[in-house]
């Protein structure tokens, strides 16, 4: 299947997926069409929905106590089986258990049952115990197949280890299907749901401390482990690690622009971990009406930590966070608020010792063997109240100006203040030569790793020879640039590519092939990352503490526009006169705002960069987007309620830049940016001849064919 969003294809992938999930072929008939009915006819959510609110018969309520919450969590439960995870049967009402080998080893009994229960006995779960001496009943630190060295950590800590079949290393989950053909689970659930078989046989031994039970996995078993700590509170304590998509992360977070395993991705390269059913909300993920956030919600107010790599590919620092502050708002509500931890590390998506060690740490606080308390850090804890608080800005003390004015001095003072009062500072005058190019990266861009291919030049850009306020840079150029003395001989037309909102890995992870195309065609590309991306997020984590006035977008056309300075004045095989933008999504929008303020860009081209500020629709990337959910133009918070006296909006930015030649790339099935709202913001730009404008039949992505028409446009210009 294309990357395209295809309904008709994603509902045939959907119909032959039966195939390879017994058990639930017989929905995906007739029900398929009215299920794709339905969520396109589901409420547009784009912000998180609110776990504390209850909807009774169209009437939103807060949630006020215990009742009305576990009204909720059945509701959650309901729907969340429905939509992503697939129906769990009844727990079986018995089961027979034989040992199937036992042993000691320093002291510790290494013991392998197998469990079978259900119809005729057919299902089976393998568990290896690792119980060392005591003499009372001990806590259990439950894992996977493939997770065994884990439980090895955990025994030394005075646990028992229990490894059980649910992995890809040893699956005995596989034909649940079959043998409970009433239950439509996907792998993942299948797998939880064997997870608490193993319970029911840690419940029967005298050396199991049944209140101390944890869980813990990692990557697709971090996935499984929240789902089964989710649906079986006798599971006391749980840490997902590294889960992503489907784990820790949020599914509305996890779209082509934020640079990790989108719906779509995970649901094509695996159709049976989850439900066919969430394939449906590829490209409509504001529509599902829960998110990981609400499976979460259901562990409280039992133990619950989410971990993960802050530059791994596929997890998502800032969405982790929104959706720890989200959960740990029904923790508070269930007076537990030191129940829920959240362990942002270091490193890659792999784990080492010293996180496993972390885990037990946790686990041993829930239980009350320490009460040494986790850190709980969070990189992104912006949040717009307490941005207004600190700065006492309010829409009364908003300047005056002239609606009237749509010169471009005028869109560039009402541009200017929006993106806050930038402080003085001076330009770099570090040596930029070839000669002095570096080799190695920043340490967190080691972690994330760079593009490679072979067929290009590359210069490094480093401390002491840096861009911008002390900026670490990459410049790529063409295979055949000639090296003369130590130097590159020519002139090259640049264009700067400004990534989209991928947190964790900044530009590097998604940009082999515009770099390719681009040096093909004979051009500079130079990337960086923006400030509390990739490499940079540690730099923004305080940035309002120390810019209060200022904001994090307009540090980053700030550093676009010192990174344009030092290109053109510092290093000698740029030309000067053939200087580009080039971005996706967030990356887009600061191109618009740079080239709107900087006369030096010759030509910008954007896909899936706007909508419109003005819009009252929360349901698009409108002005709360900017203000509330990301923090990057907090002024514009200031107008909720008042859009309509948001001084600039993205034609006036669109008529300042025009008549340079402009691309506007804008997907037509594109949830952030609808149709309507971009067709009118393009229908308002006077200087046509120099738009290009291209509506391709997709949702939101950076679709090989759009970086294709992007380098062609931009080879075009630079003849």
């Amino acid at each position: 299947m294309t990357s395209s969003y295809n309904k008709i294809g994603c509902i045939i992938l959907l119909i032959l997926m039966g195939n390879f999930l017994p058990g639930i072929q017989k929905i995906y008939g007739q029900g398929l069409e009215s299920d794709r009915q339905v969520v396109s006819g589901l409420p547009d959510q784009p912000f998180l929905p609110e776990l504390l609110e209850l909807n009774s018969g169209g009437i939103i309520e807060d949630i006020s106590h215990p009742g009305q919450w576990e009204q909720k969590r059945e509701w959650i439960k309901e729907q969340y089986q429905y939509w992503v995870s697939g129906s769990i049967p009844e727990a079986p009402s018995g089961f027979d258990s034989k040992i199937l080998s036992e042993r000691e080893e320093n002291g510790v009994i290494i013991r392998m049952v197998e469990l079978q229960f259900g119809p005729e006995y057919k299902a089976k779960m393998t568990l290896e115990l690792l119980i060392p001496p005591s003499d009372r009943p001990l806590p259990v630190f439950m894992t996977q197949w493939n997770h065994r060295g884990w439980a090895q950590v955990a025994v030394r800590r005075g646990y028992i280890g229990c490894v059980y079949a649910g992995a890809d290393a040893k699956d005995d989950t596989e034909n649940y299907s079959e043998i409970y053909t009433g239950s439509d689970f996907a792998t993942l659930m299948k797998r939880a749901w064997g997870c608490h078989r193993a319970v029911d046989y840690l419940y029967t031994l005298p050396e199991v401390d049944t209140n101390k039970i944890a869980l813990t996995g990692h990557s697709r078993n971090g996935k499984q482990s929240l789902m089964a700590a989710a649906f079986d509170d006798r599971i006391d304590a749980v840490v997902s690690s590294s889960g992503g998509t489907g784990g820790e992360s949020l599914f509305r977070f996890t779209d082509n622009r934020f640079d990790t395993e989108s719906v779509e991705e995970i649901t094509r390269k695996f159709p049976h971990w989850f439900h066919p059913r969430l394939r449906l909300f590829s490209g409509q993920e504001h529509k599902l009406p829960v998110d990981q956030h609400s499976l979460m919600a259901l562990i409280a107010p039992r133990g619950l930590m989410l971990s993960s790599a802050i530059t791994e590919g596929q997890g998502n620092p800032w969405a982790i966070g929104k959706a720890y502050k989200s959960v740990g708002k029904v923790y508070d509500f269930l007076d537990a608020e030191d129940q829920i931890a959240i362990n942002l590390r270091g490193g890659r998506h792999a784990t080492a010792a010293r996180d496993i060690e972390d885990f037990v740490d946790f686990f041993d606080f829930i239980f009350g063997r320490s009460d040494k308390q986790p850190k709980n850090e969070i990189f992104y804890d912006y949040s717009f109240d307490e941005w207004q608080s600190k700065t006492g800005e309010s829409f009364e003390m908003i300047p005056k100006f002239d609606p009237s004015d749509v010169s471009t001095k005028g869109i560039r003072n009402k541009l200017n203040w929006l993106l806050g009062d930038e402080p003085p500072g001076i330009l770099n005058n570090s040596d930029l030569s070839w000669e002095k190019r570096k080799t190695e990266d920043d340490y967190l861009g080691d972690v994330i790793g760079q593009p490679r291919w072979d067929g290009m030049q590359k210069m490094l850009i480093r401390p002491y020879n840096s861009m911008g306020d002390y900026l670490w840079a990459n410049l790529y150029l063409p295979e055949n640039v000639e090296i003369s003395n130590h130097s590159i001989q020519g002139k090259y037309p640049l264009v700067i590519f400004l990534h989209e909102y991928s947190y964790p890995t900044g530009y590097r992870r998604r940009i082999t092939q515009i770099l390719k195309e681009l040096t093909e065609k004979g051009f500079a590309v130079l990337a960086f990352d923006q400030a509390g991306f990739g490499t940079r997020i540690e730099e923004a984590k305080n940035f309002y503490d120390r810019y209060p006035r200022w904001s994090l977008m307009g540090k980053m056309v700030a550093d676009t526009r010192n990174i344009i300075n030092d290109a053109t004045q510092r290093i000698s095989f740029v030309d000067p006169e053939k200087v580009y933008l080039a971005g996706y999504s967030l990356g887009g929008t600061v191109a618009l705002f740079t080239a709107v303020l900087d006369d030096r860009v010759k030509g910008v081209a954007v896909s899936g960069a706007f909508g419109s500020f003005k819009t009252t629709a929360t349901s698009i990337e409108g002005n709360r987007h900017y203000s509330h959910l990301h923090g990057l133009i907090p002024r514009l918070g200031l107008f909720e309620g008042e859009e309509s006296h948001i001084p600039v909006d993205f034609d006036d930015i669109l008529n300042a830049i025009v008549p340079n030649p402009t691309l506007v790339i804008a997907p037509t099935e594109d949830r952030h940016h609808p149709r309507q709202h971009v067709e009118k913001i393009i229908s308002n730009v006077d200087e046509k001849n120099s738009l290009k404008f291209i509506q391709p039949a997709t949702y939101d992505e950076f679709s090989p064919n759009m970086v294709q028409s992007m380098a062609k446009w931009l080879e075009k210009i630079s003849q």
